[in-house]
């Protein structure tokens, strides 16, 4: 059974219904009448629920009860949680109980975009009872402004625990692919010996088989240098922070934390709308640079890439990283301009449309193309290949990119 429109939540999705085993006529009755919803007239399905079943019902109703625009969908049913944080808090309990962690997290940013309930997440009381996700963070984030002050520090809280559970999902394997990409992007004519790479250096040198010895006696060693503690690569996250890049904006802020964590990379991050704002100086907490950010308004790519290019001291040792949906309101010859001087130069240039879990947003296919006949393909990237981007970017091999673009 698949998603239907009614309630809006899949009859597979809650704890209390995806049961794999064949069902009675019954039991389809009953599924049936969670997915429709129907209050008191059982929308034709003649089954009453009790108990568990109601409960989820109420839940599903409150958020789902009515159609788009707020407008009854039918009968008498109703939708909304009340104007109190409490209530709110309430029904996101029931919702917790009732339901897997990922259908919360779709309830949630439901109930903030057709019930209005943004507002509500300036309340201490609400931001303890939610669940906290990448788009929460988002939320939050494009309220901060509003947010008053004893709100702020719960806020910060909620944003934390999102940001520590990132960091701990991501940092491992960035450090690790980023180090061995840092390594390899050292060559040297001499390596020493836990250096050699032994493929290469066998292949180039079989002519030198001595067959009584069985054996290889290499002439010339193939290998890498390891990077020392010195500053290796330079590189620049270039980050729009207009609304649609909220989860982008939450992971990259995450992802530039752990760049500057290594001594052999030198990071900068930049975020920009219209204006443009260097939050370098707080990359050892990203909690402080998501709460740097101010999600929403315009959109000038050229005044940004303006402001990168001005720091970049060795451009044959850095990466340009523009996340950014390609809206531009600025200067979009210029904009191609500096991205062709960068490239030129030898910096290696990334364009990504998005950093999350969500795929390509809407974005600008002819700034896209654009880039693309630059030598700049941009594509959408997920947290889990960003390293491997990043990986190839330094050592200047061709980007993994996604077959769909």
């Amino acid at each position: 059974m698949g998603a239907v429109e009614g309630h809006g939540v899949s009859a597979r999705e809650g704890d209390a219904v995806t049961d794999a085993a064949p069902e009675s006529a019954q039991e389809r009755l009953r599924r049936w009448r969670l997915v429709l919803g129907g209050g008191e007239g059982a929308d034709g399905t003649d089954c009453t629920l009790s108990g568990r079943d109601a409960a989820m019902d109420g839940a599903l109703t409150a958020l789902y009860g009515k159609g788009d625009g707020g407008r009854p969908s039918g009968g008498n049913r109703s939708a909304g949680l009340g104007a109190s944080a409490p209530s709110v808090a309430r029904w996101l309990g029931d919702i917790r109980t009732y339901f897997p962690s990922s259908v919360v997290q779709v309830m949630q940013r439901d109930a903030i975009d057709r019930l209005g309930l943004a507002t509500l997440l300036l309340e201490p009381e609400m931001l303890e009872a939610v669940q906290a996700d990448v788009h929460l963070v988002g939320t939050l984030l494009s309220l901060n402004k509003a947010m008053p002050e004893t709100t702020k520090e719960t806020a910060r809280a909620v944003v934390r625990k999102v940001v520590e559970d990132l960091e701990q999902r991501l940092a491992t394997r960035t450090r690790a692919t980023l180090t061995g990409a840092l390594d390899r992007s050292a060559r040297v004519s001499r390596p020493r010996h836990h250096d050699i790479d032994w493929n290469r250096t066998i292949a180039a040198n079989l002519k030198h088989y001595l067959p009584e010895y069985r054996t290889v006696v290499p002439e010339r060693l193939i290998g890498y240098g390891r990077a020392s503690r010195s500053v290796k690569k330079e590189v620049v996250l270039c980050i729009d922070q207009s609304g649609s890049m909220a989860a982008s904006v939450v992971y990259a802020s995450v992802f530039g934390a752990v760049l500057a964590s290594m001594r052999s990379i030198s990071t900068r991050l930049v975020v920009f709308d219209t204006a443009v704002v260097d939050l370098t100086d707080q990359l050892d907490d990203p909690v402080d640079v998501l709460f740097g950010t101010q999600l929403g308004g315009g959109t000038d790519i050229n005044r940004a890439l303006a402001y990168c290019q001005a720091q970049i001291t060795r451009p044959a040792d850095t990466v340009v990283v523009l996340i950014s949906d390609l809206y531009e309101g600025g200067i979009r010859d210029e904009m191609l301009k500096r991205v062709a001087a960068m490239k030129a130069s030898g910096v290696q240039f990334v364009a990504l449309l998005a950093l999350s879990d969500e795929g390509a947003p809407a974005y600008d296919r002819e700034h896209a193309a654009a880039l693309a006949a630059l030598g700049a393909p941009a594509f959408a990237c997920t947290p889990d290949l960003f390293p491997e981007v990043m990986a190839a970017a330094i050592e200047k091999r061709p980007l993994p990119v996604p077959a769909t673009v």
